[in-house]
């Protein structure tokens, strides 16, 4: 059996209920993705897309904070440095990429600030709270320990070519047939190890779990949760 790797955990300064993490990335990733950006909806846009930055520095995932800034400093840059000066075909794909990572960007940063700060226990414990069918809870249960663990993976794969002297420059072919090929082996040997796992946890048992882990709403979820909501009655109505 694969060993159980997760994100490593570091204590937040601020803990949040994985609830209020699941309502806030829904809440950033639907309302981006509609791209209206008039009137009220301007000012609603930037407070989402910062949004996600605030979460993930109070949460003490700063060099992720900063990658991602980065991507948006370069998309920035495309849209207000690099489109002026493009015509035709080049300025529709320029305009497109900018439109498309604007829009689907915060949510996949909310999408990794939950991933990478809630723990799997947490999350079950979550779910189980919200009265969420095991056939639900089950799949999603693996997706979280899934990309950590394919991450691990593909690290431990990288290593071992480096040592080997297996590189892209050196040898193109050769570093797809070593380093992708068993990563794609790797990730089917994962996925029925997770979900075996997960089973052997008894998530599959009709009897009742218990969980260690101790979640409720504090002060702080319930600000965030208004807050999402004010957001759709924003998109809703304005």
């Amino acid at each position: 059996m694969i060993e159980e790797t997760v994100v490593r955990y570091k204590p937040s300064y601020i803990t949040i209920d994985p609830r209020t993490k699941i309502f806030l990335m829904v809440t950033v990733t639907s309302i981006m993705a509609t791209g209206s950006s008039h009137g009220a909806m301007f000012y609603l846009r930037h407070l989402l897309m910062v949004l996600p930055f605030i979460a993930l520095f109070i949460s003490k995932k700063g060099k992720a904070a900063i990658r991602f800034l980065i991507l948006y400093l370069i998309i920035f840059a495309l849209n207000f440095v690099v489109l002026p000066y493009t015509t035709g075909f080049l300025s529709f794909l320029v305009l497109a990429t900018v439109g498309i990572y604007t829009n689907i960007l915060p949510g996949f940063i909310m999408g990794y600030y939950l991933i990478s700060t809630t723990s799997v226990s947490e999350f079950i414990a979550a779910m189980e709270k919200l009265k969420v069918s095991y056939k639900i809870i089950i799949p999603f249960s693996v997706v979280f320990r899934f990309f950590p663990t394919v991450k691990e993976e593909y690290i431990s794969i990288q290593n071992a070519m480096k040592i080997k002297g297996v590189t892209i420059r050196k040898s193109p072919i050769e570093m797809i047939e070593y380093r992708l090929v068993p990563l794609l082996i790797s990730v089917t040997k994962i996925g029925e190890e997770l979900s075996a796992s997960a089973l052997t946890r008894g998530l599959g048992s009709p009897i009742k779990r218990t969980n260690i882990c101790k979640i409720g709403l504090k002060k702080i979820d319930y600000f965030l949760l208004l807050l999402a909501s004010l957001c759709w009655v924003v998109l809703i109505f304005f």
